[in-house]
């Protein structure tokens, strides 16, 4: 399997991801990075790590199925078999998803449905829970909607801000989410039966009368 990351900030989750599939010998490769924004430290550990990076500028392009398209042929042109989201701060639109359904992976900072989109752990902190968490799911065409694949609590802490409740949270990103990739890479998990339960669930009323 051929993977490509998507990635938008530091990239630590990226950082753990190719270093697990090296150390543990995965039956796969991360073959490309695609980074959103040109100068994050994302592209700096991709050239440490030896990874091809390949970042674009949205905004240079008309609309988002422009840039899409641009990023699909770059897949294509990489054999890319599973796009991974590891802190890609837009929303997959259309022209990808439909190129790749299913094999569309994201890590979220919180226990899905709880806290969804941006600032996931300012949002916990701010409703006071005791709890929040770490999701990965399968995306469709919703904001972090997707079939869940993984769920791990996280505790809020007395006196946590977001720095270091973050720090948590992604420890247990960085340990969760490799395990998850590689299990889906292995076809260990039946990810059309997933997407199809679905759409199943999105486009039936759920009671009739």
């Amino acid at each position: 399997m051929r993977i490509a990351v998507f990635a938008s900030g530091s990239g630590s989750n990226f950082e753990s991801l190719v270093q697990a599939s090296r150390e543990q010998g995965w039956p796969g490769e991360i073959v490309l990075l695609v980074c959103d924004r040109p100068g994050a430290k994302t592209l700096e550990r991709a050239a440490r790590l030896k990874v091809p990076a390949r970042s674009f500028v949205p905004k240079s392009y008309p609309d988002k199925a422009a840039y899409e398209a641009d990023v699909l042929h770059l897949l294509r042109e990489y054999r890319v078999d599973w796009i991974v989201l590891a802190g890609y701060m837009r929303l997959i639109g259309p022209t990808l998803l439909m190129a790749y359904y299913g094999r569309i992976v994201n890590i979220h900072p919180s226990l899905l449905p709880a806290f969804p989109g941006k600032d996931a752990v300012r949002q916990a902190l701010e409703k006071g829970v005791k709890w929040t968490g770490v999701t990965v799911h399968l995306v469709d065409e919703g904001m972090d909607t997707g079939p869940i694949l993984a769920q791990e609590p996280v505790p809020v802490k007395d006196g946590d801000d977001e720095t270091s409740l973050t720090n948590r949270i992604q420890t247990v990103e960085h340990r969760l989410y490799p395990e998850v990739v590689l299990r889906l890479i292995r076809g260990e998990i039946d990810t059309d039966a997933l997407m199809k339960q679905r759409e199943e669930q999105t486009t039936c009323p759920s009671d009739v009368r």
